[in-house]
C-alpha cells in the first residue's frame, strides 16, 4: 500500500472509530416518554403516534411510548398515578377538578378546542330528534372526568334535563350498548360511524358544540404530573415542539392522511373527511387554553369545583413551554 493509500486507510479508520464511539453517544440523549392517550383513532389523538412515524418526535431526541385509554378519565388518572410522562385528550372540567382538590397536575397545552368533533346519536328509529327530547334517556359518556362527561353534564345543566349519564368507554363498546337497548343515546367522534351514519343506522341528534360551557372553548388537554415536569422539564418542552410540528404537517402534507388511514384502518378518503370536516386545524393549536373566562364558573357550575379558581392557581397549574 502506498502512503497516501495507508494515510486515507488511517483517516477512514479513525472516522469509523470515532462513528461507533459516537453511536451509544447519540443513543443516550433520546430520552422515552410514556404517553396515555385517550380514545385511540380520533384524529386529535392520533398526533403522537403520526408524529412518530413521521420521524418528528425522534428528530427531537424523544421516543414514545404510547397507551391507549378509555377516555380522559382514565388518561388523567394514569397521569395522577405517575405510571405516565403525559396525558393526551385528558378533560379540561377533570383537570380543574383535580387540582382544585390539590391533585398534582398541570396543564403543558391545550389538545382540542371546541366541541365539534364530538357527537351523540340515537338509533335511526330512535323518537328522539334533538336534546329537549332527552327527558328520562340514558345518555353515554367515556369515563368520570372526560370531556365528553363534561359536555353531556352541560347539556343536562344547560336544558334543565332529567337525563341519566352513564359511563359506556370508548365509541365501541358504546354503539352496542345503543344498538342493543341498554343506552338511548351514544357518543362518538370521527371517523367512528360516519359509514353507520351515511347508511342510516344512526342518526346525530347534537354536537359538543351544542353546549354553551364548551362552545370554542379547550375542551381537552395535555397534562403532565407536577413532579413530571420539574425532573423532565428540558424532555416535555421538547415533546412540545415536535407536537407543534406534527399538528403542522398534518394539514400540510397528504402524507400525514395515508399514515392516518393505514393506523385507524380506514379510506384516505374517510381520513380526509374525518380531518376537513370536523377538526379545523385552529382546533388543535395546542398553545393557548381557549375561554377560561367561561371555563372557570362552568366548572363551579356543573360542581367541578366548589369555588373558582384564582388566577395565581391558574398560573400554577397551566404551564404550557413556550414555541422555541
Amino acid at each position: 500500500m502506498t502512503k497516501i493509500g495507508s494515510t486515507i486507510g488511517g483517516l477512514l479508520f479513525s472516522a469509523g472509530m470515532l462513528l461507533t464511539a459516537a453511536a451509544p453517544v447519540a443513543a443516550q440523549t433520546t430520552d422515552t416518554l410514556k404517553l396515555a392517550v385517550g380514545q385511540r383513532g380520533n384524529w386529535d389523538t392520533s398526533v403522537a403516534e403520526l408524529g412518530q412515524r413521521a420521524g418528528i418526535f425522534s428528530k427531537h431526541g424523544l421516543n414514545l411510548e404510547i397507551l391507549y385509554t378509555q377516555g380522559g378519565g382514565e388518561t388523567q388518572q394514569a397521569v395522577l398515578s405517575n405510571s405516565v410522562d403525559v396525558g393526551v385528550a385528558a378533560g379540561v372540567m377533570g383537570a380543574l377538578s383535580a387540582f382544585s382538590k390539590g391533585a398534582p397536575i398541570r396543564i403543558i397545552g391545550a389538545e382540542t378546542t371546541g366541541g365539534q368533533d364530538l357527537y351523540w346519536y340515537v338509533k335511526s328509529d330512535s323518537p328522539v330528534q334533538s336534546l329537549k327530547d332527552i327527558d328520562g334517556q340514558t345518555i353515554a359518556y367515556s369515563t368520570n372526568g372526560s370531556s365528553t362527561h363534561g359536555v353531556v353534564n352541560a347539556f343536562i345543566d344547560e336544558n334543565d334535563l332529567d337525563a341519566q349519564p352513564t359511563a359506556t368507554g370508548g365509541p365501541s363498546a358504546t354503539l352496542t350498548a345503543v344498538m342493543s337497548g341498554q343506552i338511548d343515546i351514544g357518543w362518538a367522534a370521527p371517523p367512528f360511524g360516519l359509514d353507520l351514519i351515511e347508511k342510516n343506522q344512526i342518526r346525530i341528534i347534537a354536537s359538543g358544540s351544542d353546549a354553551d360551557a364548551f362552545r370554542e372553548q379547550t375542551v381537552r388537554l395535555l397534562i403532565t404530573n407536577a413532579a413530571t415536569l420539574e425532573s423532565k422539564r428540558d424532555a416535555l418542552g421538547r415533546f412540545m415542539t415536535a407536537y407543534r410540528e406534527t399538528v403542522d404537517w398534518m394539514y400540510a402534507d397528504d402524507e400525514a392522511l395515508r399514515h392516518y388511514a393505514e393506523f385507524v384502518g380506514i379510506s384516505e378518503e374517510i381520513a380526509r373527511r374525518t380531518r376537513d370536516e370536523f377538526f379545523p386545524k385552529q382546533a388543535l393549536n395546542p398553545d393557548e387554553v381557549v375561554g377560561l373566562s367561561q371555563i372557570v364558573p362552568s366548572a363551579v357550575s356543573l360542581k367541578y369545583t366548589d369555588r373558582e379558581l384564582t388566577q395565581e392557581e391558574l398560573g400554577q397549574l397551566i404551564q404550557i413551554p413556550p414555541r422555541s
